[in-house]
């Protein structure tokens, strides 16, 4: 799986914050991904419209992993939080139906995409 994988980066830059009932209407409706903890709901949305609501917190860019998954799978989500975390850059992995995704630092986007790339092909 780690061999075929073709990381693609989103253009986008995606903010994870609480969602309180005010901002429920709002943030839900364009969500990528959300998660019920007991402390309360994550959601995943568009940075700018975390800024126009005036949530702050850390900006990340979604990685596409490109290859598709197994939710069963051994290993990939170890490879590649593993090699960025070599590189010192911070990951949080979601998985999906259809592929894994990692949100890394926007900053370290570009760094992020060569590190996975060069991962994939030292395995090909």
């Amino acid at each position: 799986m780690i061999a075929a994988m073709q990381p693609r980066l989103d253009p986008r830059i995606w903010r994870f914050v609480l969602v309180s009932p005010d901002t429920a209407p709002q943030l839900l409706g364009t969500a990528i991904g959300t998660f019920r903890e007991d402390e309360g709901v994550t959601a995943i949305v568009p940075a700018a419209l975390a800024e126009e609501l005036g949530i702050e917190g850390p900006d990340f860019a979604r990685i596409a992993l490109m290859v598709h998954s197994d939710l069963e799978g051994v290993g990939l989500t170890a490879a590649v939080s593993g090699a960025l975390a070599e590189a010192g850059i911070a990951c949080n992995m979601v998985a999906a139906f259809h592929h894994d995704h990692a949100f890394v630092p926007s900053n370290r986007a570009d760094e992020a995409i060569d590190v996975l790339r060069k991962l994939a092909a030292s395995l090909k």
